[in-house]
């Protein structure tokens, strides 16, 4: 891979200490209290909302409390309990093979390398590279909808492949910023830089940003469109 212009990555290291500045709480905003908690919780995150998985697992967690449970698990009892997160027979079916994984081949702890983790059952990288930088915190960038959309109008990358996006903002920012500078890149995708109308004239990296004025430019129109949380 041939190394990135020297401007470009100024710009992205730029755009990662203001994003620090604007988002100084930036954090996963599924709530766990330890590895395979974030591990089952990203899981279900999958085409569903962090609030939504966040008022599904406090039982959820009650009633299976470590990979034993899950592998032993009655498949329509944990389809019920993750029902309104959507996809429910899917991931209850990963939910179980994880839990089987994990004891079968790693004395029931979640494993804490990126190899280990995408070979556990429904999990990739996106989903390994959470568990990899909250609960373990080794860096890890995760490419989700917002930071694959945000990257691409930023200029970062122009690819539409996870993998190739991820190695590409690896190119750009130091290692050590990885995890959180991913945290920042969804809080502005989901409170500012929308899909489909981005908030372009409240937004606070506009000089850093080539696609500035794609959305709503006007500042007063666009401070209404954003969202606190």
């Amino acid at each position: 891979m041939e190394r990135p212009p020297v401007a470009l990555v100024r710009r992205a290291r730029r755009t990662n200490r203001r994003l620090a500045e604007v988002y100084p709480d930036a954090r996963c905003e599924l709530d766990f209290r330890s590895p395979l908690e974030l591990l089952v919780a990203t899981v279900l995150s999958a085409q569903c909302t962090d609030k939504r998985v966040n008022q599904v697992t406090p039982a959820l967690f009650a009633r299976f409390p470590d990979a034993q449970a899950y592998a032993q698990a009655d498949p329509s009892e944990l389809e019920e309990m993750i029902r309104p997160t959507g996809f429910f027979r899917p991931k209850a079916r990963s939910l179980s093979g994880i839990g089987v994984a994990l004891v079968e081949r790693h004395g029931g702890q979640v494993p804490s390398t990126l190899e280990e983790l995408v070979a556990l059952p429904g999990v990739g990288r996106k989903t390994a590279n959470v568990v990899l930088g909250d609960a373990f915190g080794i860096p890890g960038i995760t490419v989700d909808t917002h930071v694959g959309r945000l990257v691409r109008r930023w200029g970062w990358t122009t690819s539409e492949d996870p993998v190739v996006v991820e190695r590409e903002i690896a190119a750009l920012v130091e290692r050590p910023e990885w995890t959180l500078l991913s945290h920042r890149v969804i809080f502005h995708g989901r409170r500012v830089c929308f899909a489909r109308r981005p908030a372009c004239g409240a937004c606070p990296i506009t000089d850093l940003c080539p696609s500035a004025g794609i959305g709503e430019s006007d500042p007063v129109a666009a401070a209404a469109l954003v969202k606190t949380s």
